[in-house]
């Protein structure tokens, strides 16, 4: 089945009054380029500086200044083209697109238009509760320059304009209207955000208005054509792009069932209320009178500059995946938590290394990231280093400690640092594995429990219960196979 008509399953269809209904969604993710200057300025890119310290005369448009391509720009929107498997185009140019905004001292903003840096690609997206991923088809990727800012809450009688912000590179990707649900709107976004962190050719970062969306949503009644679609500007955070889609879904439902009909326009989303709100109405390409940048000539690539720039792509996370899973042995949903960020997955690397994959993954995963989260951290602010992590595991291997005490252990690294190992010579945490020593905590705790011994023979369900009594006697440095074997011998449980 043609993509272009591709259905949602049921369960993501909306039950309106008199019908279902299926979503359509297509997205245009603005995402900020990772460069130290703006695309056409040697103006600093640099996040929080004081208002208008960092605009070059190019930004400000000043009389006779002239754009000058930055390279570098060029060569992260080409490096996002290959990374989405997308079509580089060995010539684009630049166009003005032409509106007023007060924030937009040009009068115009560059972009591209007819001929885009990259052609079509793909985004392979994996959706929660769902055995298959889905395909969502890139339609274009283009370059252009941002706006500056508008400050209209720090004096009641006037309003402020900041244009650190304008001038900066912008990478435009469009995709084809191929997503059915918020939950794959959501999926989707979290993906690309992925895939450019990994390039390192955009932060992702939707606090800061790094990467933000414009979401197109209409409906339509399972299998008819695609309805009319209203355009949600600059939607920057991942939640707010699941909550917009479904206000705006059962909007156009409610409008449509009542016998009105869907103004094409674009609007904003309300967080605080949950409503979209008109802004205006929904403009078409020959409003913005786009025509070629008379200062900029044509951009052609050569074939030694894009080759050289796919020779040197990072491995993107689809593929590290599939090597996890197939070197270390992971399940897919391990795998898929440890590539979620490139700095986790070279963490995990590095605690693997000459190690058990699967039991490094479980310390990782389970340990480790469930410590960072609980704590608010990044991998990368980790107070256990992956050698410290890697220490705590061989220990585990050698018989030196159990996994209670490495637990216990990795808590003392956590909050006091230094070597695991140690660590625990200087401390006494070694594992007792004496056999006489632990049989003598073993028969205590029979002989202290002649009721439990006789229900365990009955029930042998209940030796658990005899061996956290031994592991605690012990001070939890009982060998724990020792204790069980122990155990099932003077019970007599097979």
């Amino acid at each position: 089945m043609s993509l272009d008509i591709r259905s949602a399953p049921p369960k993501y269809w909306i039950k309106g009054a008199k019908a279902d209904w299926e979503i359509i969604i297509g997205m245009e993710i603005h995402a900020q380029v990772n460069s130290n200057a703006k695309l056409f300025s040697g103006a600093s890119t640099a996040f929080g500086g004081e208002p208008n310290a960092h605009v070059s005369f190019v930004d400000a448009a000043m009389p006779g200044m002239l754009p000058v391509i930055n390279r570098e720009c060029v060569a992260q929107a080409v490096r996002t083209g290959l990374g989405l498997k997308a079509q580089i185009n060995r010539k684009s140019r630049f166009d003005r697109k032409n509106y007023f905004y007060p924030d937009l001292p040009q009068g115009y903003q560059i972009s591209q238009f007819a001929e885009p840096i990259v052609g079509e690609g793909e985004v392979i997206v994996d959706i929660p509760g769902e055995a298959e991923p889905i395909m969502v088809r890139i339609e274009r990727l283009h370059l252009e320059q941002d706006a500056g800012k508008s400050i209209h809450d720090q004096d009641p009688a006037n309003s402020f304009v900041d244009l650190n912000r304008a001038g900066v590179a912008l990478m435009e990707i469009v995709s084809k209207p191929d997503l059915r649900s918020a939950e794959e709107a959501q999926a989707y976004v979290t993906k690309l955000r992925q895939i450019l962190r990994y390039l390192g050719t955009c932060d992702g970062d939707m606090e800061k208005g790094n990467l933000r969306a414009d979401v197109n949503v209409s409906v339509r009644r399972p299998g008819e054509p695609f309805g009319t679609r209203c355009e949600i500007k600059n939607v920057n955070s991942i939640r707010f792009i699941g909550q917009a889609i479904e206000v705006e879904a059962r909007r156009q439902i409610a409008i449509i069932e009542d016998g009105g009909k869907i103004d094409q326009e674009t609007r904003l989303y309300d967080p605080g209320n949950r409503e979209t709100r008109s802004m205006r109405s929904k403009e078409e390409a020959h409003d913005y009178r786009y025509f070629p940048d008379p200062d900029l000539l044509p951009l052609l690539l050569e074939e030694e500059f894009v080759a050289v720039l796919k020779a040197g792509l990072p491995e993107l996370p689809d593929d590290k995946k599939a090597r996890f899973m197939r070197q270390y042995g992971l399940t897919a949903y391990d795998a898929s938590v440890l590539v979620m960020e490139r700095e986790s997955a070279d963490f995990f690397e590095a605690v693997a290394r000459g190690r058990d994959g699967k039991i490094a993954a479980n310390w990782v995963i389970n340990e480790l990231f469930g410590r960072l989260n609980k704590e608010g951290l990044g991998v990368t602010e980790s107070p256990v280093s992956a050698a410290q992590l890697g220490g705590i595991i061989d220990l585990i291997g050698a018989g030196t400690i159990s996994g209670k005490i490495a637990k216990d252990l990795f808590e003392i690294v956590w909050t006091e640092g230094g070597d695991p190992a140690g660590i625990v010579e200087t401390r006494g945490m070694k594992q007792v594995t004496d056999t006489g020593a632990i049989e003598k905590v073993v028969d205590e705790i029979i002989a202290a429990n002649p009721d439990k011994v006789e229900q365990a023979k009955a029930k042998p369900t209940l030796l658990g219960w005899f061996v956290g009594q031994v592991m605690k006697s012990s001070g939890g440095k009982a060998n724990p196979a020792a204790v069980n074997d122990l155990l099932k011998s003077k019970l007599g449980i097979e």
